[in-house]
């Protein structure tokens, strides 16, 4: 990891036992549990799922970029359309189609299309999710991709442009209910508001009433975390029941060196006041989502890391560490058990290290398995026509740390990772393919949302 710089001193332990709501030790699927394997697509977005279909954006060997739609209860190919990035930032990674339920068994999945049309590079395109029949389309100069928002669908467009708004569309028709000025992401919704993050020099989480436009309440990013944020090291985002816990990574500025503010914090649903912040501190990947199981390392005034902590996401306090005195020296890579109640450094061919996350002590490695990223060192997508940096989705692998070997035959990977919605879980595999097993999983985001 590069040397960051910082103003916060490392989190003291706290005492007790480590809280494990959620993340129970039976995420593995057993050969009982409905599943599917589709190799047929190399998946290198998220995947989305509404209405009994999955969805996801696959790379084709030409280097093109397709969007594919999937029964979710079989994973067999339902249909799949072209797709492109028009504006798309390579660190924001390949955006996944957007799904939506528009009535009783009538689902909309709406994606960025090449244009038709010489003067136009994209086409926003709703289709029928079953059986991918164009509903309508709308002309995009460039966007970031479109998102869900409750029953609606969020654009920004005309991202490349001075005049760069969000439109809020009717997923049905296309049509537009409202919109708002600048650049912005969907960070939650509900079937009544959406919380945007708005990309600004001054960035701002916003809530809005979805069916009228209007501001419910706003809080600057720099008002909870503090003064000298900058975006362009990357955001991330997750909720509980009732908070959006935001992590905000470091950048540092090319010309003068200096390491913006960053960290985690969480903002109430209701109203955005801030209950908790956690500055100079790095989200560590693999990891859950900030709002289900973040795993974090603090950073010192001098920019050297401290140890691991997994926080609480409600309170932000710290539920289990270990010091940076028993943090391994180098060549290692973290490996997390399904339950997360430890950490372990993995060494690729050799012997690792492990540690109880409750109590900070070593962990025997003797049959201690953990998950961990399959590859080390990914190679940036071969995409025709477009800037190089976007990189597919990553998949995780298990592995046994007593060996440092791949673990032959696993199973899923946690649900901490996966996520899950409705009790489907759904993983990308090393080559691409795409994993579904139907576990009863309580809907939890995984570890890209």
């Amino acid at each position: 990891m590069p040397v960051i710089r910082s103003h916060a001193k490392p989190a003291m332990v706290l005492a007790g036992a480590l809280a494990l709501a959620g993340c129970s030790g039976s995420e593995a699927a057993t050969p009982d549990y409905p599943r599917w394997h589709n190799t047929e697509v190399n998946a290198v977005s998220r995947t989305t799922t509404a209405g009994g279909v999955a969805t996801t954006t696959s790379l084709r060997p030409d280097g093109t970029l397709e969007t594919v739609a999937l029964d979710l209860e079989s994973g067999k190919r339902l249909w799949s359309a072209p797709a492109v990035m028009a504006g798309r930032l390579p660190g924001m990674g390949i955006p996944a189609p957007a799904i939506i339920e528009t009535g009783r068994d009538q689902t909309v999945v709406v994606t960025v299309d090449p244009s038709a049309k010489r003067r136009r590079t994209a086409a926003l395109v709703g289709r029928d999710a079953k059986t991918g029949t164009a509903r309508w389309t709308r002309p995009v100069h460039s966007t970031f991709g479109p998102q869900k928002c409750g029953m609606f669908v969020c654009l920004s467009e005309n991202t490349a442009l001075s005049t760069a708004r969000v439109v809020v569309l009717d997923p049905a028709t296309g049509r537009p209910r409202w919109k708002l000025p600048g650049i912005a992401e969907v960070q939650w919704s509900n079937a009544s508001r959406v919380v945007f993050l708005r990309l600004a020099r001054n960035p701002l989480l916003e809530a809005y009433d979805l069916r009228t436009g209007k501001v419910v309440w706003q809080q600057p990013v720099e008002q909870a975390l503090g003064s000298g944020v900058n975006m362009s090291g990357g955001w991330s985002f997750g909720s509980t029941a009732e908070n959006l816990v935001g992590y905000v990574a470091p950048y540092t500025d090319p010309r003068t060196k200096k390491v913006s503010t960053f960290g985690l914090f969480s903002v109430k649903l209701s109203d955005g006041s801030v209950n908790w912040i956690r500055p100079s501190v790095v989200r560590v990947y693999p990891s859950g989502s900030p709002g289900f199981a973040p795993v974090v390392r603090p950073v010192d005034q001098q920019g050297q890391y401290g140890g691991f902590a997994r926080l609480d996401p409600e309170s932000g306090r710290v539920l289990g560490q270990i010091p940076a005195t028993d943090v391994p020296g180098s060549g290692w890579w973290l490996a997390f058990p399904a339950r997360m109640d430890r950490i372990g450094f993995l060494k690729h061919g050799k012997r690792g290290t492990a540690f109880d996350l409750a109590t900070g002590r070593p962990a025997e490695v003797e049959e201690e398995r953990g998950w961990s990223f399959c590859v080390t060192d990914p190679k940036p997508l071969a995409l025709k026509g477009q800037a190089p940096g976007f990189y597919s989705v990553a998949s995780l692998c298990e592995f046994d740390l007593a060996t440092g070997k791949r673990v032959a035959g696993a199973g899923a990977p946690p649900g901490w990772f996966t996520g899950s919605q409705n009790g489907w879980r759904i993983w990308r595999d090393e080559k691409g393919g795409l994993h579904g097993v139907q576990d009863a999983t309580a809907t939890a985001p995984g570890m890209y949302g």
